[in-house]
């Protein structure tokens, strides 16, 4: 299941309170306090090619479209 789609049964399951309480119960997403998963792009959520230096916090995609409006140049 992807990160994006917990709630697509609630639709189908609000007329069904037991059984939208047992799905809530096994399939919310977990609380991060470590890892990987932890970091996600400000921009598009992504979590992987995380880039925190100079408290950024995106995606290495994201960072190419944004790196002239902030200020980076590119390296010879």
């Amino acid at each position: 299941m992807s990160y994006s789609s917990y709630d697509k049964p609630f639709k189908q399951l609000k007329v069904k309170p037991a059984k939208l309480n047992k799905y809530i119960k096994h399939n919310a997403p977990k609380v991060r306090k470590t890892g990987v998963a932890l970091r996600r792009c400000r921009r598009c959520g992504r979590i992987g090619a995380h880039i925190s230096s100079f408290g950024l916090h995106v995606c290495r995609q994201c960072f190419r479209d944004i790196a002239v409006k902030i200020g980076f140049k590119k390296f010879g």
